[in-house]
């Protein structure tokens, strides 16, 4: 395993870097402050600021447009769409890339490599019918439109998936949809206009065949988004994750993403990449973090001394970096893995960093946030979003617990199946 950066990997961190720095921090703090300020007088908070638009539209320009576009599925998408070289980055190659898009909260959506669009479009890239990817993947690529995924429930325990209540149901050439959903990310944005929505379709189905997704209008009759929710107090504008209603939604069958019963085989395809993509923003969002803290603790004097020299800090700062360069590692092995082995293959590992990476960041973004004092929880530091941005994700795209099931049950396997034929010897 070599997890040196091949060379266009290479060009194209330094390159999203650099332009992160130039032109997304401060833009990023510039609307944090307006979008505070438009809240405290009552006024939208959600609407399109145009100067999101225009560094998208420089992003664009530089070729630093849709880079998570997976490599061997691209087609002609990538020279249509404005990825840097006309074909899409192995997982291994995409994730430093991403790691520098996580620095900023709004640097992916600025790339159109956000989640929850960069899912969705893998989804339609890789299941859907040339009509669905003609009207929703190609404006998805363009960037002009967002997306929402409606998955969760409020009704149930969604990290089961078999709890799922919400009702995809064919009636003739047609599908009803019936459901709640929230934590439905994406669905804030002015332009959200398409969502992806996974429900029963055949309850007498087993377990893994039972669920389809469907390709929704967000302004079809019957789709209502009832509330946005907030995370520990940050409700993520310009994206959110709204509360969703679905009515005796109608919708033609051939809405139905790879045919009915398949939900299952299409959300394993791609919350692997996902999860990776995930992971690598994190790190980079808690090196940037850990950045603001060495910064503080050189330049803020306490009792006679910088805060570097007080507490233990330096040996924190020490294990801090040991630690996110081992999640970085730690990503890096599954997203070879799942370049080499595919995601089935892949279950374990992925799994791993889904609940190491988080964990490790809500420490390290702690410890920055303990650096900065009563600012840190405040508006004037980035630390408390992160935070929440970090907890948040110990719950999203499955629990803690769900994954820790899953290593747990593939590492036993093998000697449960031993003690069963040793048994079975006996």
């Amino acid at each position: 395993m070599d997890f040196s950066l091949s060379p266009r990997a290479a060009d194209l961190s330094a390159r999203v870097r650099e332009f992160v720095d130039t032109h997304v921090e401060p833009l990023e703090a510039e609307l944090v402050a307006d979008i505070a300020a438009r809240r405290l007088h009552g006024e939208d908070p959600w609407r399109i600021d145009p100067r999101i638009e225009e560094a998208k539209a420089e992003a664009r320009r530089q070729g630093l447009w849709n880079l998570f576009l997976p490599a061997g599925h691209e087609g002609p998408y990538a020279e249509r769409f404005g990825t840097d070289g006309g074909a899409g980055l192995s997982n291994l190659d995409y994730a430093p890339v991403a790691e520098q898009m996580g620095r900023s909260f709004i640097a992916p959506l600025i790339f159109n490599s956000n989640a929850p669009d960069t899912g969705n479009m893998e989804v339609l890239l890789k299941y859907g019918s040339q009509a669905q990817k003609d009207r929703w993947l190609e404006p998805l690529l363009d960037g002009k439109v967002r997306s929402a995924f409606l998955m969760t429930e409020p009704g149930v325990a969604s990290s089961d998936a078999t709890n799922m209540q919400a009702r995809a149901e064919i009636d003739g050439d047609e599908v009803v949809l019936n459901g709640r959903k929230w934590w439905s990310s994406g669905a804030g944005h002015p332009d959200c206009k398409v969502g992806i929505y996974m429900a029963v379709t055949d309850p007498n189905a087993d377990r893994h065949h039972r669920h389809s997704m469907v390709v929704v209008p967000m302004d079809h009759p019957g789709v209502t988004v009832e509330r946005m929710l907030s995370t520990l107090g940050q409700y993520d504008e310009p994206l959110g994750h709204g509360e969703v209603t679905l009515t005796d939604v109608r919708l033609p069958v051939d809405h139905i993403i790879g045919g009915p019963g398949r939900a299952f085989e299409i959300a394993q395809g791609r919350l692997g990449p996902g999860r990776v993509h995930h992971c690598m923003r994190l790190i980079g969002l808690t090196e940037k973090c850990l950045d603001l803290a060495l910064q503080r603790s050189v330049s803020r004097v306490a009792f006679g001394k910088p805060l570097a020299q007080l507490g233990g800090n330096r040996e924190k700062f020490a294990e801090a970096r040991i630690k996110i360069n081992q999640a970085r590692l730690h990503v890096l092995h599954a997203a070879w893995k799942l370049d080499t082995f595919g995601s089935a293959a892949s279950l374990s590992e992925v799994s791993e960093i889904k609940v190491a990476v988080p964990r490790m960041a809500c420490e390290v973004i702690d410890f920055a946030i303990q650096i900065h004092g009563g600012g840190g929880t405040g508006p004037d530091f980035p630390l408390a979003a992160a935070y929440a941005g970090a907890r948040s994700l110990r719950l999203a795209d499955g629990p803690d617990e769900v994954h820790l099931g899953v290593v747990s049950r593939l590492m036993l396997a093998p000697y449960a199946k031993k003690a069963m034929a040793v048994g079975a010897a006996q």
